[in-house]
């Protein structure tokens, strides 16, 4: 049973005010960490706390997940989760909860303006203001009206980016290997191969599961239109920045903007180490496509809620990687929450126990997701520690809780 005044939160990153007051207003301890922690320091700090919330640069391993012996549940500040051991707190009954379209808006407009700074060489030309040299020449600028947009990932970034594309007059192809419906005139690619010859420029909005590292590299940036331009505002992973150099000091591609890098500082102020800086045509950004305040207000307030909702009332909605319940909570009721296997005849053996000890079920729902099964029981009256006893004693059980 979780003392709302001992909830113990530890924010890493820089986690939004507005989730900071979130949760204390709940009455939780919270701690608020400006920067990353790594496996070991993170380690160190995790016991004792029940909720732990971070952004992209924190991995949340399975020794960090073995040293955690509070913890009940992760809210990623962000969209990705790749940087959690998802299967380790899944064992653990650990609930991981993330803001996958929070910060949609804020990556798509960054994506559009480089996409028009680099069509229209703004990046050259303010060089050159800078070192004092007037070049009026419309050589090489061009209008993004009628030229081909390919976006590979068609998800909530890509489909958005989509629809706000062709509004400026650009034609739109897509890609992803999952059957996703067309957005306005957009036009489906049943290739890779297929996008990359055909657009004037790509931009990669995939995800950071270990399978696509390298998914990008020499072959494909070959593929692509000579005088084309590339975006990364995915992962950093993904691309092969060796050959994106190479691609973009043969000329071959025009330009680039990167906003994520396969190995990326650990805090504000270190010193950023990559094979594209220098180069003129590239933008290159600090992993900023959702760090516009609004894009962060937002998750401060979802993530956190979602964290608060399931600390007080267990519910799992949008969880990434436990079932999905949310039972509306009652009055002067008990509620217990099991995490279990998902096997046949766990729900009759939960019951089986409450009727033995003559424990009152007053509602109840059940959801499964893969190898795990999320129970709520509402019970109304008091109820012995043998009952608890007996379901934490359950070989399916992984985790029980109770709330009151």
């Amino acid at each position: 049973m979780i003392d709302q005044a001992k909830v113990r939160v530890l924010l890493l990153e820089s986690i939004h005010p507005d989730a900071v007051s979130r949760l204390e207003a709940e009455g939780y301890l919270v701690e608020s960490v400006a920067g990353a922690l790594d496996e070991v320091e993170l380690v160190e700090r995790i016991q004792g706390v029940q909720l732990l919330g971070i952004r992209s640069k924190t991995r949340v391993t399975a020794k960090v997940l073995e040293a955690a012996d509070s913890l009940v549940a992760i809210g990623a500040f962000c969209i990705g989760t790749d940087q959690i051991d998802l299967a380790a707190a899944s064992r653990a009954g650990i609930a991981v909860f993330n803001a996958p379209f929070s910060n949609t808006r804020s990556v798509v407009e960054l994506a559009l303006a480089e996409i028009i700074a680099m069509t229209r060489r703004l990046t050259e030309k303010n060089d050159l203001m800078h070192r004092g040299v007037w070049d009026k020449a419309a050589h090489g600028s061009h209008e993004v009206r009628g030229r081909r947009l390919g976006i590979v990932g068609y998800g909530n970034i890509g489909t958005q980016l989509s629809v706000l594309a062709e509004n400026l007059g650009m034609h739109v192809s897509f890609y992803d290997t999952a059957d996703k419906l067309a957005l306005g005139n957009a036009q489906r690619c049943a290739s890779l191969d297929e996008l990359l010859e055909s657009s004037d420029v790509v931009t990669l909005h995939v995800d950071g599961r270990p399978g696509n590292a390298g998914f990008f590299g020499a072959e494909q940036l070959g593929r692509m239109r000579p005088g084309s331009i590339f975006l990364n505002l995915s992962r950093g992973i993904v691309v092969d920045h060796v050959a994106l150099r190479d691609a973009l000091t043969s000329g071959h591609l025009s330009g680039a903007a990167v906003d994520v890098f396969p190995h990326e500082p650990k805090g504000r102020g270190d010193e950023f180490v990559s094979e594209l800086r220098g180069l003129p045509n590239v933008i290159l950004t600090p992993h900023i496509g959702g760090s516009t305040e609004e894009a962060q207000s937002d998750i401060g307030d979802f993530v956190a809620n979602k964290l608060v909702h399931f600390v007080e009332e267990g519910n799992t909605t949008l969880s990434v990687n436990l079932p999905s319940v949310a039972l509306p909570a009652s009055t002067d009721m008990s509620r217990i929450i099991h995490v279990h296997l998902n096997m046949p005849g766990v729900l009759a053996q939960v019951n089986s126990i409450l009727a033995e000890h003559q424990v009152n079920v007053e509602g109840q729902l059940l959801s499964t997701r893969g190898e795990y099964g999320y129970l709520i029981t509402d019970i109304s009256g008091s109820f012995s520690d043998d009952v608890l006893e007996q379901l934490r004693g359950m070989s399916q059980t992984v985790r029980l809780r109770v709330l009151s």
